[in-house]
């Protein structure tokens, strides 16, 4: 019996996300290696400056990759270029397992950091690309899924490695490791269906039918809701293709463009106000102030990862029933409140108060946040800034998206040695206040992308206002949305005729109605 279109095209947009277990298992493996006596006797003794950069290359590299990946996207194509993230991963992970110093290091995390930041880019804009509407959430947010599989890897084969391996071998095996998930990407990835909506921008629509086809009715090209997909997405393009202005300048031109590039920005950026990579950088410090040894702290983290896994497949199975603004708001609620319990516990009884039942709250604490963030926010920071543009210019804006959560992640790595020195415990404060200016943001500015087909996303924005609360925009849902396609209702730009997008008899069939 041959699996279900939606089915197929879920296992697609997994697959693709192969690359992001090495993301999650490149931030997590390395709070295991920073504390091995060889490595740190090959590194030179690096200080903390020295240790932060270490981390932040990684961040750096995946920073550098987002100047070109959205260009490199639109002109290879998103499966080649996947690969191409797949090589230059490889060739930095190799250089970091045969690192002879501290330069080796620098520079092997950096070329990781530039796969780890084209895939991590890359993956859910083909994934938006492929999917029905109804299911887009499911598949956009299997990118932070598969980050908690490989942060969850990590924290197993870091603790392992660091308990029962000894000298070289101690940090060398768990940083070889990284290189296997992207070895079965690079080989297989061309084997997947290319993005009907990149074809139809090359005007190779031929091969974007045959891949609706595909993806979405068992090679069916005459199916309805391929049909109708079809003209919906020729439509969009021909409207894109009329643009006297190149994707750049409508992303900085066009006031509805310019206020979704600032809005995923903000995303963005928000995700690392919450505090989640201060935990997963510098968890054995962390603990280390209430009173824990590193060696429980690395088995402590595997228990975070777990939880934050199980916090994960939470937010696929709900972000297409809940919608995306009410559990990001909410989320950055609660990821707020963790921390002002948390940081009274850090501020109250240090670690040379040798309370048990204290440290006992506080990794509580921090297991909390990780369900929360991992089951509101982490995933879809990812999922909203890749649904919210069209073809022409998704996957440039995207890239800029995406640039701001690595800067913004460097930033945080560099910061919180220096800040631990300094003023201690009263830098959680920040993350504690930042978790509900983050909810209150969204609240007034994030409007929900829920259902809306890519190709209506444009007219969307235009709808509605600056100020979300209280504006009653119609949000369809994915699957009524779904229904109208396969019963003919288009919708297409202002702009383009009838005729364009319907034959004489198709028009009999269906109806067009027009976006403003």
């Amino acid at each position: 019996m041959p699996l279900s279109p939606k089915v197929y095209t879920w296992l697609c947009g997994f697959f693709a996300a192969l690359g992001s277990v090495t993301f999650g298992y490149d931030l997590g493996i390395i709070a295991s290696v920073l504390p091995s006596e060889n490595f740190l006797a090959t590194t030179g003794n690096p200080d903390s400056t020295a240790q932060g950069l270490i981390v932040g290359c990684l961040l750096l590299g995946a920073f550098a990759s987002n100047i070109y990946v959205g260009s490199l996207a639109d002109y290879v194509g998103r499966r080649k270029a996947i690969l191409a993230g797949c090589l230059v991963f490889l060739l930095g992970g190799s250089i970091q397992a045969a690192a002879q110093n501290i330069h080796y290091m620098y520079g092997g995390r950096f070329l990781a950091g530039m796969g780890i930041g084209m895939l991590a880019m890359l993956a859910p804009l083909y994934q938006a690309e492929i999917a029905h509407p109804s299911i887009r959430g499911r598949l956009t947010t299997l990118q932070q899924f598969m980050l908690g599989i490989g942060a969850l890897i990590a924290s197993f084969i870091g603790y392992g490695c660091y308990h029962g391996l000894s000298g070289q071998a101690q940090w060398r095996v768990p940083l070889a490791i990284q290189l296997l998930p992207a070895i079965p990407l690079a080989f297989f990835i061309l084997l997947l269906p290319e993005s009907p909506r990149y074809l139809a921008m090359k005007g190779r629509n031929e091969e974007a039918l045959q891949v609706l086809g595909r993806l979405h009715a068992h090679g069916d090209v005459h199916d309805a809701f391929v049909v109708n997909e079809y003209k919906e997405i020729l439509a969009q393009v021909r409207v894109e293709q009329q643009e006297t202005r190149d994707a750049w300048a409508q992303l900085f031109m066009v006031k509805s463009n310019f206020r979704r590039l600032v809005l995923g920005i903000a995303i963005q950026f928000s995700i690392q106000m919450t505090g989640v990579s201060v935990i997963q950088y510098y968890a054995p410090r962390i603990f280390e102030s209430i009173g824990i040894d590193t060696s429980t702290t690395l088995g402590l983290q595997s228990g975070n990862s777990v939880i934050a896994l199980i916090g994960e497949a939470l937010c696929i199975w709900y972000i297409d029933r809940l919608g995306r603004r009410g559990p990001f708001i909410w989320g950055n609620a609660l990821s707020g409140l963790t921390f002002v319990i948390g940081t009274i516990i850090i501020a109250v009884y240090p670690a040379e108060k040798n309370n048990h039942n204290a440290s006992r709250a506080f990794v509580a604490m921090t297991w909390l946040f990780n369900l929360v963030f991992s089951s509101c926010c982490g995933p879809l920071s990812w999922a909203i800034p890749v649904e919210m543009f069209n073809s022409a210019t998704r996957a440039k804006a995207t890239a800029i998206t995406s640039s701001a959560a690595w800067i913004s992640n460097f930033m945080i790595a560099q910061v919180t040695p220096i800040a631990f020195d300094h003023v201690g415990w009263r830098y959680y404060l920040v993350f504690a206040i930042c978790g509900f200016s983050n909810a209150l943001f969204f609240w007034a500015f994030l409007p929900e992308t829920k259902g809306i087909p890519l190709e209506e996303l444009d007219a969307y924005f235009e709808t509605v206002p600056l100020f979300v609360p209280g504006s009653k925009v119609y949000v369809p849902d994915g699957k009524t949305r779904e229904e109208e396609l396969r019963q003919g209702k288009i919708m297409v730009p202002e702009g383009v005729e009838i005729e364009e997008v319907m034959g004489e008899k198709e028009k009999e069939k269906g109806t067009v109605e027009h976006l403003a």
